[in-house]
């Protein structure tokens, strides 16, 4: 079975890598939407796979590091796309979730990405 917990930032960002003249190479912002989802069992006392909160708990330093932030100055997310996004939130979250499955990050309400650990 798999849950999912969704967060919210506000940060800004721009794109250093894309073509001369395109619209993410200005500086802009978007209100971020991750989902962190997590895979295992059902607890046979608990009746749930992980406490919603201790995801939280987990999330709580990464929020304090990304929100109302110019993510470009954050190490390692020099290119903030959403798939550097992804991949760097799942590295910081990956040590204290052990069953993270997934991370999504929209910046739009249309326009994401999933990480499932591929890299890794």
């Amino acid at each position: 079975m798999e849950i999912f917990k969704e967060v919210r930032f506000e940060a800004a960002h721009r794109l250093p890598n894309v073509p001369p003249g395109h619209k993410c190479e200005r500086l802009h912002g978007h209100s971020f939407v991750v989902q962190l989802h997590v895979r295992g069992p059902i607890g046979e006392v608990s009746g749930w796979i992980v406490d919603f909160a201790d995801i939280g708990v987990v999330w709580a330093p990464l929020q304090a590091v990304l929100d109302h932030q110019y993510l470009n100055e954050v190490p390692g997310l020099e290119n903030p796309t959403s798939e550097h996004l992804a991949r760097w939130i799942w590295r910081r979250i990956k040590p204290g979730l052990p069953g993270l499955s997934q991370v999504q990050v929209r910046e739009t309400c249309t326009s994401g990405c999933v990480y499932r650990g591929e890299d890794e």
